[in-house]
């Protein structure tokens, strides 16, 4: 592994140019490894470049960048045998986090070139994959608002995400799903839906995740909540209590299918929004994705 391909998200805006890129070089040189280093500006490019090294034989690609970029160039590699290299470079980095990657990047760099590979599942939903989760209904929505207005006002994500919160809120839509699950069929009207790639915890842990390979999902999704009622929701999960919700169903299942009267649905997968068309089919593909991570 004396060269490998390395992908970094440039269209964040964080400065990932000249002497960035000339220091991020030298790290990898620094452990005997020579990097192909592409800035790229969107997430077409990035899939581009990643398609590229896996036609050309790459035995790894990094991806460099928040759980968006990982997902990006993951969507190429998932069901090869190429190993997928993490540098968190985001802001949440649940993916990196869960399976205990360094988030300092001299560490990162040293968990590329030296870690081991491991195999994880991933997610899909009409043939779009996620590593993290997928949902419908509110979350979704306020994604599509804090986006706009970051384009169209030019405001900063957290301020626009707290707009857009604010405004789902107060319009609060709810939406009526049948889901099928295990054989059986479930009729919910609720303002969301949350699919996650494994279990995620509660307590003082929500929203990690112990393992990413049991090769199952898991859907959780609130039946007519008041705004006090995710309020309620929120607390019940910050002291691991969620299952005992009163209205709450968690259910856990390798595949699903989701369906709705919408013609058309905003879907989110890790952060990402994407309009598709029911039902939505949702499945595990267990052990679909080989990763570097550290060595044990």
């Amino acid at each position: 592994m004396n060269k490998i391909v390395v992908i970094v998200n440039a269209g964040a805006g964080l400065g990932y140019c000249g002497g960035w890129t000339a220091a991020l070089e030298e790290k990898f040189r620094s452990h005997g490894v020579e990097p192909d280093i592409t800035l790229a500006k969107s997430g077409d490019e990035m899939i581009a470049r990643a398609e590229r090294a896996l036609n050309e034989g790459a035995p790894v690609v990094v991806a460099g960048g928040g759980d968006g970029t990982i997902n990006a160039v993951a969507s190429v590699l998932a069901g090869t045998e190429t190993l997928l290299g993490v540098l968190p470079l985001g802001t949440l980095n649940h993916f990196a986090k869960d399976l205990k990657i360094p988030l300092e990047l001299d560490d990162a760099v040293a968990n590329v070139v030296h870690g081991q590979p491991g195999k994880v599942d991933v997610g899909e939903v009409n043939g779009r994959i996620f590593l993290n989760n997928s949902s419908l209904g509110i979350y979704p929505d306020i994604v599509r608002d804090r986006e706009q207005q970051q384009k169209h006002l030019g405001r900063g994500k957290w301020p626009a995400f707290g707009r857009a919160l604010f405004a789902a809120l107060r319009r609060f839509p709810f939406m009526n799903v049948r889901l099928k699950i295990n054989g059986d069929e479930h009729l919910r009207r609720t303002p969301f839906v949350f699919i996650g790639n494994n279990e995620y915890l509660q307590g003082l842990t929500l929203g990690a995740r112990e393992r990413l390979d049991s090769g199952k999902l898991c859907l959780y999704v609130a039946q007519k909540p008041t705004r006090l009622g995710l309020l309620r929701y929120a607390a019940h999960a910050l002291f691991g209590k969620l299952e005992a919700a009163r209205d709450f169903d968690v259910l856990s299942a390798s595949s699903l299918e989701i369906e709705t009267r919408h013609h058309h649905l905003r879907v989110a997968t890790d952060g990402e929004v994407t309009v598709m068309t029911p039902p939505l089919r949702y499945r595990s593909r267990a052990a679909a994705l080989s990763v570097i991570v550290p060595a044990v």
